[in-house]
């Protein structure tokens, strides 16, 4: 079922970039630099695309700033996690390490409470 709405989801979105793609594929100049300021300093850089490809361009753009933003905001996050994981991982060892240098219980209530070391 949830297949099934993802399809019908992506079959709308496709359905829709198509009809914006169909009702602005007329060519619009784009400039670097404002024209009169362009011939100022001699710059006058300009390329004619169809206006979806514009807007689809703007569209991929934005979404890449947006996802290295979240990524380079998450660094801290991803780091914190990083070192969490190397300390658990150290503290597991010194624990096994402990447990095998300690004798074994011998109450029988204690041992029954110790957790079983894993079979090597």
């Amino acid at each position: 079922m949830i297949r099934f709405l993802r399809y019908l989801l992506l079959a709308l979105l496709a359905t829709g970039l198509v009809t914006v793609a169909i009702a602005n594929r007329d060519p619009v100049t784009l400039q670097v630099l404002p024209q009169d300021m362009g011939l100022f300093l001699g710059l006058s850089w300009s390329i004619r695309l169809p206006l979806f490809l514009v807007i689809f361009g703007g569209i991929g753009v934005g979404l890449l700033i947006g996802f290295f933003w979240e990524w380079a905001r998450e660094s801290k996050h991803r780091t914190t996690a990083l070192t969490t994981a190397r300390e658990v991982a150290r503290l597991e060892r010194e624990v096994t390490r402990l447990r095998a240098a300690r004798p074994e219980p011998e109450d029988e209530v204690l041992a029954l409470l110790e957790p079983k070391q894993k079979a090597r």
